[in-house]
């Protein structure tokens, strides 16, 4: 009898081993979108959209579309409209798991603290060292010239004193046009790759104004060969853009999944290419 036990327990081992694994959900993505179907295709959700009579664009295609259900404009064959969508990815097309709703309003505009300065402020606040030239013609010149110089890793415009002028609106043009680019008052932000500070005696041949330069690991042109690499070789990207300011490549795509990044990232440099998905996970 004792040599029965053995025989049971491995029984026993081997119907636990075999037991299935739980399967985890799949993830849903949602998205405030254009979707149109024309006489081309079927239902697509859409990133860009030209802005014709009626509308064109195109993207993957969203199954479980029904435009009975929804609001919609209707021309010439092509229907759509803006709507908030929920569904599944798997990696070519959206498959709703609940209806179509309108979409939800846009979120506010980047602010312009994304272009502030870093370097650090000099007593008395920023201003220009040489009025005479601190011109619009000066700060194109200098722009041109930094360009030139070797290392040159990009250029930007700080413009936060327009935050301490009362009544300033950035949507109307004639206030913009009284109170912005004014180069009295801005800063001038160069960067470039090893020491920024050698660089300063030529800006200041052409430039009086405000000026910081910065340190960046890459140059501009270093981000625009990678961002040409990018546009034909991610098959996944919609849009693909070098930005100077953050020193990485910008990648607009579908759906910034976890098996993407980590291609992404394996491919270019960890980093280097950041994903900007038009879908995005829907929280628990």
């Amino acid at each position: 009898m004792r040599g029965i036990w053995p025989v049971a327990a491995l029984v026993v081992l081997a119907a636990c081993g075999t037991a299935p694994a739980a399967t985890a959900p799949p993830t849903r993505y949602q998205a405030n979108a254009t979707v149109l179907a024309d006489a081309s295709h079927g239902p697509q959700l859409c990133a860009i959209v030209m802005e014709s009579l009626p509308p064109q664009c195109g993207g993957p295609d969203v199954v479980g579309w029904d435009w009975n259900a929804v609001e919609h404009s209707d021309q010439g064959g092509t229907r759509w409209g803006e709507y908030h969508v929920v569904g599944t990815w798997d990696g070519e097309r959206l498959t709703l798991t609940e209806p179509a709703r309108p979409a939800e309003p846009p979120e506010a505009p980047r602010d312009r603290t994304a272009f502030t300065t870093p370097c650090q402020k000099p007593a008395g606040g920023w201003r220009a060292v040489d009025p005479a030239k601190a011109t619009q013609e000066a700060m194109t010149a200098a722009l041109a010239r930094a360009e030139r110089l070797p290392g040159y890793a990009g250029g930007w415009l700080d413009q936060s004193y327009l935050d301490d002028i009362d009544g300033y609106e950035p949507d109307d043009p004639r206030s913009a046009e009284r109170h912005a680019n004014d180069p009295l008052r801005l800063v001038l932000n160069l960067r470039f790759t090893g020491d920024p500070a050698t660089r300063e005696p030529e800006i200041r041949e052409v430039w009086g104004g405000a000026l910081c330069l910065s340190q960046a690991e890459h140059t501009a042109a270093e981000l625009r060969t990678l961002q040409e690499k990018v546009q034909e070789e991610l098959t996944d990207a919609y849009s693909v853009s070098a930005d100077e300011r953050a020193g990485h490549v910008r990648a607009g795509v579908w759906a910034a999944t976890p098996e993407l990044r980590r291609h992404v990232d394996a491919t270019y440099g960890k980093g280097m290419v950041v994903l900007d998905g038009l879908l995005q996970p829907v929280g628990p």
